[in-house]
C-alpha cells in the first residue's frame, strides 16, 4: 500500500470527513484530492521521445507511449474521473458497474465496456472507498481476465481489512491510497470513514 500523504491531502480528507460538507463541496474536494493523487499514481508511465520546434529552435520532448485507461467503480468511482482527466486529458475511461449486497457484503457486477484494443495500456481502477475488499477484488479479477496487465487501484480512504485482501489476491498490483483507518464496523463501513462515498457526492441521503 502506498500512502498518498501531503498537507493539501490531508486538508481534503478532513473536509471530506465532515458531515456538514455540502453535496456540491464534497465534490469540490474530491475532485481537488483525485488531482493531488494523480501525480504519484502515475509517475512511471511510459514515455516516447519525440522533436518539438519552438518560436525559438527546435529541442526534444516526449509523449505518453500509452494513455492510461481509467476504470471508475459505478457510481462512487464517477467522482474521481474528473481530477484524473484534468491531469492526463488524454485518458480513456471505461466504466464497470457494481455494488454492494447490503446482506451479504458481496459484490455484485452489472456493467462493463473494456476497451479490449487497449489491454497493454496502464489501467487505473478508481474506487472511493476500500472497505472489505471484495469490490476492488471482483473488479481486478474482471480486468485481468479481459488482459489488462499494468493495473493501479486508487482510493481516498482504506481500511485495513480491505488492504489486506487486495495484498493477499493481487499483490501485484499496487494501491494508492490518502488515508489508513481504524477498521470496519459489522456492516462493513469504514471507522471513521466519512460515510457512503457515492451518496455523499450524488445526494441520495
Amino acid at each position: 500500500m502506498i500512502l498518498v500523504d501531503h498537507p493539501l491531502v490531508r486538508v481534503h480528507i478532513t473536509a471530506l470527513r465532515n458531515k456538514a460538507t455540502s453535496v456540491d463541496a464534497f465534490r469540490l474536494h474530491l475532485t481537488a484530492l483525485a488531482r493531488l493523487m494523480a501525480f504519484p499514481v502515475l509517475g512511471n508511465l511510459a514515455t516516447q521521445e519525440i522533436e518539438v520546434t519552438t518560436p525559438m529552435a527546435q529541442t526534444v520532448g516526449v509523449r505518453l507511449l500509452r494513455e492510461p485507461i481509467l476504470v471508475p467503480v459505478l457510481r462512487a468511482g464517477l467522482g474521481l474521473v474528473e481530477g484524473f482527466r484534468d491531469v492526463i486529458p488524454g485518458a480513456v475511461v471505461s466504466h464497470l458497474g457494481m455494488y454492494r449486497d447490503h446482506e451479504t457484503l458481496k459484490p455484485v457486477r452489472y456493467y462493463s465496456n473494456f476497451p479490449m484494443e487497449r489491454q497493454n495500456h496502464p489501467f487505473i481502477l478508481l474506487d472511493p472507498m476500500l472497505a472489505t475488499g471484495g469490490s476492488a477484488v471482483d473488479a481486478l479479477d474482471y480486468l485481468k481476465s479481459e488482459g489488462a496487465q499494468d493495473i493501479r487501484l486508487v482510493s481516498i480512504i482504506a481500511a485495513p481489512e480491505g488492504v489486506a485482501r487486495v495484498a493477499n489476491t493481487h499483490p501485484d498490483v499496487p494501491v494508492y491510497t490518502a488515508a489508513l483507518d481504524k477498521r470496519l464496523d459489522e456492516h462493513g463501513y469504514i471507522i471513521p470513514g466519512l460515510g457512503d462515498a457515492g451518496d455523499r457526492q450524488f445526494g441520495t441521503l
